[in-house]
């Protein structure tokens, strides 16, 4: 008898009733208790969760040639010296750690479980070239370069970005830098136009993203150093922007010299100048410092330093859907003072959002602002709240709300980081993000007039309606899944927006009923969901004969959207099953194995370690607290103990 078949047996099997019948709720609270007190044992001596991003292979390599450039760049002065020996050791880690990660087909992935893809490869082959470590692994890049041109070579990295010029455009500087490709291959990127008042970038038409101006300005500047335009006037006017433009890189560089903590774009910048004669200025020296004060003891990079916020609202949201008492925390104060309370000068916004970390090269967004929104409801809410401090908290909240209001798009829906740059991936309206803003508005709807209120949420929820597919599904913009066929992940996407429609009380609305049938079709007959992978020639809507390769966080997030129709008879297997298969998780495999998810700026893949703890802790705490009222032997703990 299968596991399934054993929890159905132990109680009557009424499809009609309650589904209380179906959960062993004793089980369930055990699994809960033991991830809710994984997660509680992450956190820092300050309170918080900080995570830790898995190494990439793309980060790496692109912080190697940094490295190696700006190495071979440095005045005469610095040749002998103990930084130069300590970046010497850094070079010679980061390669030996790459040589590690090869996959059999001679490719590279992001992370260690990610499939091999053309851009991290041609970094990898480019990072060891520009090393000069060539003949000691003369193997190793005869099969990288093997995988390269079957994938297609430039052409396939071109494809791969399309009209977007924000990480194609980088790469392929630096394979020209180590002599892999022309520099005629390499577009050129207006550079002169960040001389520009910021708030004309959105109507520029730039062939870049929004978070992407220090690479506009350094890769624009070193394409146009070593390739010159032929165009007079042309080169009369980047010559004049030069020194204005290195003005505004040094201004919108941030104190720990990574432009959004980001390894990749920070490198980019770093082997720009350092090739352009200027490995000794500002930027570049603090850039240097960065990738410094990043690198694992492995020799590996991460692709971002950490997601410290996102990480702490993800687990106070989490333990709130458990109805933990979140006001025992000892993380409000840290959570209040990652409020950017200033413009940004990075992208320009006002002040009122949060960023994904609290060091200096985050940039408030509309995830992570909702996200800090819903936390601070949840404090707010919590039996332990000090009514003493609601002023101080409902103003930050207004600052929070006013923010996000600033930020929607014409279109009703809420972009990540500027309004208005609608064009290219990554700058336009997400549902995601759209979905998170709602939920974060109606949380605060006391702090907004009715007006304001309807307005914002009726724009939103028509946009959320406009983009849904035309099968149930909604694409998030910022998650995606390698197996899928267009690497997308409609369960998380879907499963988000659905807590939106409960939250908001749209569940029994017509587009809410076509998503959750569409998110069920998504179980394997294990109870596990999973966007993908399909046999070729399947539709997104065929299920693979051969099962899903499901797995926790796209399990966890579909099984909590469920649960607010755990009444449906329709809902009842599926959440049965789904429950039974997170808990076999826990139970199995307590180390909750990351996958790589996240979808990290312009098709980069992440995990994140914490990622399946927390959802898991959010989904499992929520069905413990929908079914809190059955009889059971084992208690459900709502103690939260102090921060180690």
């Amino acid at each position: 008898m299968s596991q399934i078949q054993q929890a159905m047996a132990i109680y009557p099997t009424n499809h009609h009733e309650s589904p209380s019948p179906f959960i062993d709720i004793v089980r369930l609270r055990s699994a809960y208790t033991q991830i809710r007190n994984h997660l509680l044992t992450e956190r820092v001596s300050e309170g918080h969760w900080v995570g830790e991003l898995a190494a990439s292979a793309l980060a790496t390599a692109t912080a190697v040639s940094a490295l190696a450039v700006a190495t071979k760049y440095k005045s005469p002065t610095d040749s002998v010296s103990p930084a130069r020996d300590a970046d010497d050791q850094m070079i010679h880690q980061g390669l030996s750690w790459l040589t590690t990660q090869q996959n059999e087909d001679g490719g590279w992935g992001d992370t260690r479980d990610c499939h091999s893809n053309i851009a991290t490869t041609m970094l990898v082959e480019a990072a060891f070239h520009l090393a000069g470590v060539t003949n000691s692994q003369h193997g190793m890049l005869r099969n990288a370069r093997r995988y390269i041109d079957q994938c297609g070579g430039v052409e396939a990295l071109r494809k791969r970005y399309g009209k977007d010029h924000t990480f194609a455009v980088p790469i392929l500087t630096n394979c020209a830098l180590a002599g892999n490709v022309s520099w005629e291959e390499v577009a050129r990127l207006p550079f002169e136009l960040a001389c520009l008042p910021q708030s004309w970038y959105r109507l520029l038409g730039l062939p870049v993203v929004s978070y992407a101006i220090p690479a506009l300005i350094a890769i624009g500047q070193v394409v146009e150093y070593h390739h010159r335009t032929p165009n007079p006037f042309i080169r009369f006017i980047r010559n004049a922007a030069w020194r204005p433009v290195d003005r505004v890189l040094e201004q919108i560089q941030p104190l720990s010299g990574g432009y959004l903590e980001a390894i990749p774009l920070t490198s980019f910048v770093v082997m720009s100048l350092a090739s352009t004669e200027r490995a000794d200025a500002i930027v570049t020296r603090r850039g240097l410092d960065f990738l410094r004060n990043t690198v694992r003891p492995d020799g590996s990079w991460p692709i971002d330093t950490n997601l410290a916020t996102w990480n702490t609202t993800l687990a106070i949201n989490a333990l709130t859907a458990a109805g933990e008492d979140v006001g025992q925390l000892d993380c409000w104060d840290w959570l209040l003072s990652c409020q950017f309370d200033k413009v940004h000068p990075y992208t320009g916004t006002p002040p009122g959002g949060w960023g994904w970390s609290d060091l200096d090269g985050a940039v408030p967004d509309a995830d992570d602002t909702p996200g800090a929104l819903l936390a601070l409801a949840a404090w707010r809410d919590s039996p332990s709240f000090d009514m003493a401090r609601l002023d101080e908290l409902e103003h930050s909240a207004r600052a929070g709300i006013n923010w996000l209001l600033r930020l929607q798009n014409r279109d009703g829906g809420w972009p990540t980081f500027c309004r208005g740059w609608g064009k290219l991936p990554f700058d336009r309206s997400g549902t995601d993000l759209t979905a998170h803003t709602l939920r974060a508005l109606y949380a605060w709807r006391d702090l907004l007039s009715p007006r304001q209120f309807r307005r914002a949420v009726r724009r939103g929820m028509e946009f959320l309606a406009r983009h849904q597919n035309q099968h149930g599904y909604w694409l998030p913009l910022w998650f995606g899944n390698q197996d899928h066929p267009q690497q997308e992940n409609p369960v998380y996407g879907t499963a988000k927006v659905l807590l939106a429609y409960r939250d908001l009380g749209y569940w029994d609305s017509d587009p809410a009923q076509r998503a959750v049938k569409w998110l069920i079709s998504r179980q394997d007959e294990d109870g596990g969901f999973h966007s993908g992978p399909l046999k070729s020639g399947h539709s997104l809507e065929k299920k693979d004969a051969t099962g899903l390769l499901a797995n926790i966080e796209e399990t966890a997030v579909a099984v909590e959207a469920l649960l607010a129709m755990y009444r449906e008879p329709m809902i009842q297997p599926t959440l049965l099953k789904g429950l039974l298969w997170l808990t076999r998780q826990v139970e199995d495999h307590p180390a909750m194995q990351a996958s790589p998810i996240g979808f990290y700026f312009a098709k980069l893949w992440y995990d994140e370690r914490l990622y399946p703890v927390t959802f898991t802790t959010s989904a499992l705490g929520s069905a413990v607290a929908r079914f809190s009222s059955l009889p059971t032997r084992g208690p459900c703990p709502n103690d939260i103990p102090p921060s180690r």
